[in-house]
């Protein structure tokens, strides 16, 4: 895969925690198949299968349970040097400015996602959109 074009993946999965290994692993094998990348490539195939596992569990975990047709969609857009994750669902929403990072003296599960997504990702915004919630997440591919 060459990723100085265009290269998208769109998938759509019922707001399911077993389905999160196939959305990691899509991460993984497109870190790995990535051609122009000169960084560590296992390094970013754990990051991206780590980010896309806790970004929809995320959605998954706040998203409208209660209706069993409920989805979570996962784009995943490389163009140029860069990737972009969108996470879309259909839950209740938040403000992402609000999360603080965990404190590690506490250890929780809460908080950790966001705290890795911020952490091994370049840029992480949320947006409430007309109808859904949207969690972008960008990588220089440099």
């Amino acid at each position: 895969m060459n990723n100085t074009a265009n290269f998208q993946v769109d998938v759509i999965i019922p707001t399911k925690t077993k389905y999160l290994h196939l959305i990691g692993s899509i991460g993984e094998h497109i870190a790995k198949d990535l051609e122009d990348f000169s960084g560590d490539r296992e390094a970013l195939a754990y990051h991206l299968n780590l980010v896309l596992t806790e970004a929809t569990t995320n959605a998954i975990k706040h998203a409208n349970s209660e209706d069993p047709k409920d989805t979570v969609r996962v784009n995943i857009d490389i163009h140029e040097k860069e990737l972009v994750i969108r996470v879309y669902d259909h839950g209740q929403g938040f403000d992402l400015e609000t999360v603080p990072d965990p404190e590690f003296n506490q250890l929780k599960e809460n908080g950790m996602g966001l705290f890795f997504i911020r952490t091994l990702m370049d840029s992480v915004i949320y947006k409430n959109l007309e109808g859904c919630n949207m969690l972008e997440i960008k990588k220089l591919l440099v």
